[in-house]
């Protein structure tokens, strides 16, 4: 196969080359859209002159590239996630999936590959009507959950234009990153009455407390940009109790690249702050998943 010249938009720490990398695709020019200095850094640090380095995707109409045969990126998903407000497309962050789409009209690529959350379907066929009408009959929608791939629950949306099967499940159990003797939880933030254990966020006399919620199976919860939403206790709870209640710690930066199945310290760069490495890997690719499907690209 001939080596590809690769657009990556949003394109975060690097990760849509680590993943081209394990499957022994080719890479030419490599050009890269971000605009979070930190996640620069990080790809800096690995990548570092390999890479050409484009700036905010809001001025891809001054961009003056070669033919792309392959665009890949993941646009922010905070209006269409279902932990967020609902706001979809009027959300300034997910609306730049617009200019993905424009990136796709302007440099017309071979391939390509959009990431984002599992949202409503209305919003998801906005998404897939747009993409056909530059790939007519040949835009292909996987919901792959990163839990076959490794100890994280994280369901994703993937388009394409060329087909791509589900990963078989690699049955990796959480007990591998964190220990056979230790459990995975999250801390949420609820308000409960005491003598009425359900859940009443509506009710605003109600104080919020922070709980921690044991998960029921082998995986963890899916990493996100903050920590909170990932911790390791040391007992098997049957349900929530408060914090204060109980002892727990968070997951260290390596195990939460083992859970993104990214290389341990991959994200650790001079300069950048623990709370920034949990940011820019709650917002990266899953490696695994992404090798996966970029395996079917001819």
């Amino acid at each position: 196969m001939r080596s590809l010249t690769v657009l990556s938009l949003f394109s975060g720490i690097g990760i849509a080359r680590l993943a081209l990398d394990h499957v022994g695709i080719s890479i030419g020019r490599y050009y890269s859209s971000e605009i979070d200095r930190y996640a620069i850094m990080i790809e800096d640090h690995h990548y570092g002159s390999r890479t050409h380095k484009l700036g905010d995707i809001k001025n891809y109409r001054t961009w003056n590239l070669p033919k792309i045969d392959l665009i890949v990126g993941g646009s922010p998903c905070q209006g269409f996630s279902y932990s967020g407000k609902g706001l979809n497309f009027n959300d300034p962050r997910s609306a730049l999936y617009f200019r993905f789409t424009e990136c796709i009209r302007q440099f017309k690529p071979t391939y390509f590959l959009l990431e984002n959350v599992v949202m409503k379907q209305e919003w998801r066929d906005v998404i897939t009507q747009g993409l056909e009408s530059f790939y007519p009959g040949d835009v292909y929608l996987s919901t792959i959950n990163s839990d076959l791939v490794s100890a994280q629950s994280r369901p994703r949306n993937y388009w394409t234009n060329f087909p791509v099967t589900i990963p078989d499940d690699r049955n990796v159990c959480i007990h591998s990153i964190i220990g056979k003797d230790k459990y995975p939880a999250a801390m949420r933030g609820r308000r409960i009455r005491d003598t009425y254990p359900v859940r009443q966020d509506n009710n605003r006399s109600i104080p919020i407390r922070q709980f921690i919620e044991p998960r029921s199976n082998n995986k963890s919860n899916c990493v996100t940009t903050v920590a909170k939403d990932n911790v390791i206790i040391d007992v098997k709870l049957p349900g929530r109790v408060l914090a204060s209640d109980i002892k727990y710690e968070y997951y260290t930066m390596e195990q939460t690249e083992q859970l993104q199945t990214i290389p341990v310290g991959w994200t650790k760069v001079h300069g950048v702050s623990e709370s920034q490495r949990q940011k820019l890997l709650g917002n990266a690719f899953t490696t695994d998943v992404l090798s996966h499907i970029f395996s079917f690209i001819k």
